[in-house]
């Protein structure tokens, strides 16, 4: 009986063997046109290489025609114009070269020609807000999450920079100025004080004194004055330009929470621009109004309300003085630059939200300099707009050679047409 049970067993084994193999060789039947159609392919695409190049969206600002971005739109004679945009180091690609990847390159999931050292580390703005311009029309940018300052070469994209632990210590970046010595100054509100470089970038001091919440910096070249917005204790405080670098006054008044609406004080100022008569504009960014005073830091006058629409504000910040002594006023939440008069009317405004040319999101500052360039930052997209202003003086030749243009065209209307009897004659 044991011999017979033995038996079974074993034929049971062996039949339960013979069916499993049997399900393999069916599996293996059944997928051998999936398998062999997937070689293929992968054979194909081992010889193409795979797709590993670097879609930079970047590319699409270059197939935009820049130069008919101008305002106000044509026929209007152009009083601004867009040129162009930084954000960082430009990237270049790296043309791949066809190899043949190894078994444990392909394990490992590496795709074939490319390593781990292509992707090289690249700086960009991030959080980028004041600017300031050097005698070399050289555009410096405080970034405050890079904690750096960039130096750019708008024109040809060439770019050094300021390093926090390199050059200086940096924790929160916000406001720039530069005086007419190429002396730099940084105000830093983590630091709590502004931070003051040589013309060769080495440091040479800090300014600390009476400061919460240093933000937005402006240079008087001709009082040699400094003025400095405190965001935290409402207020604008006057330093001496040069060392000893002295507290001379306060404009505002402190402790008001800001809840202060006199004119003469501020809620949370937030910009502020010193023009050629060394008058001071401050951005009172809670207020949604613009401060005037004279140098000695008598108020002059305010103008600006609450709004959404042109000629109005919802929160000034950044501000800047051109040449004809027009008031550039970046509304952050509007997305909009705007010019008035030092009385408050409004000249022109440009933006709305969105990331095409001419368009802002979150703008930080706005800088026109001495050769009429318009530059602004945006916080969210981290770059640097570049736009160039039409002075009083160039739409006024504008203006008259179309005038003249006009004239001739309709004396040539006017002359009488010479008949071919009169031809004949002479």
């Amino acid at each position: 009986m044991s011999a017979v049970r033995n038996n079974s067993v074993l034929h049971g084994i062996s039949c339960r063997t013979l069916s499993i193999l049997l399900m393999i060789a069916l599996a293996l039947i059944t997928a051998y046109p999936l398998l062999a159609k997937s070689g293929k392919k992968s054979k194909k695409a081992e010889e193409e290489g795979p797709d590993t190049t670097y879609r930079d969206n970047r590319k699409l600002w270059d197939s935009i025609d820049i130069s008919k971005i101008v305002w106000p739109n044509p026929p209007a004679i152009t009083r601004i114009r867009y040129l162009g945009y930084w954000s960082g180091e430009k990237f270049v690609e790296k043309k791949q070269t066809k190899q043949k990847s190894s078994w444990m390159e392909r394990l490992s999931g590496i795709a074939t020609g490319s390593s781990f050292s292509d992707a090289k580390p690249r700086w960009q703005l991030v959080s980028p807000n004041g600017i300031a311009v050097d005698s070399k029309n050289l555009v410096y940018i405080a970034d405050s999450k890079v904690r750096g300052i960039f130096i750019v070469n708008v024109d040809t994209g060439e770019y050094s920079m300021i390093k926090n632990g390199a050059e200086g210590r940096f924790k929160w970046l916000i406001g720039l100025a530069i005086d007419d010595t190429d002396r730099l100054f940084a105000s830093d509100s983590g630091m709590h004080h502004v931070v003051v470089f040589d013309k060769n970038h080495k440091f040479e001091g800090a300014i600390s004194e009476g400061l919460v919440d240093p933000g937005s910096l402006a240079i008087d070249n001709d009082n040699r004055l400094l003025y400095v917005t405190d965001a935290e204790q409402d207020l604008v405080l006057v330093y001496d330009a040069d060392p000893p670098f002295k507290l001379i006054r306060k404009l505002g008044k402190p402790g008001t929470q800001h809840t202060s609406t006199v004119p003469g004080e501020f809620a949370k100022p937030a910009g502020v621009a010193v023009d050629q008569d060394g008058n001071v504009f401050v951005s009172d960014t809670w207020n949604n109004r613009i401060e005037e005073f004279d140098a000695d830091g008598t108020f002059i006058r305010a103008f600006g309300e609450a709004g959404d629409g042109p000629g109005y504000f919802a929160r000034p910040k950044g501000i800047s003085i051109d040449g004809d002594g027009h008031v550039w006023v970046a509304d952050a939440m509007q997305n909009r630059v705007q010019v008035f008069t030092p009385e408050g009317r409004l000249l022109i405004y440009l933006g709305e939200s969105g990331l095409l040319p001419g368009q802002f999101q979150s703008l930080a500052d706005v800088r026109v300099d001495k050769n009429n360039r318009v530059l602004t930052t945006e916080l969210y997209p981290g770059r640097l707009q570049v736009f160039r202003y039409y002075t009083n003086a160039e739409a006024m030749a504008e203006l008259d050679r179309r005038n003249a243009e006009s004239k001739k065209r309709n004396e040539d209307k006017q002359k009488p047409a010479s008949s071919p009897a009169s031809a004949d004659k002479k």
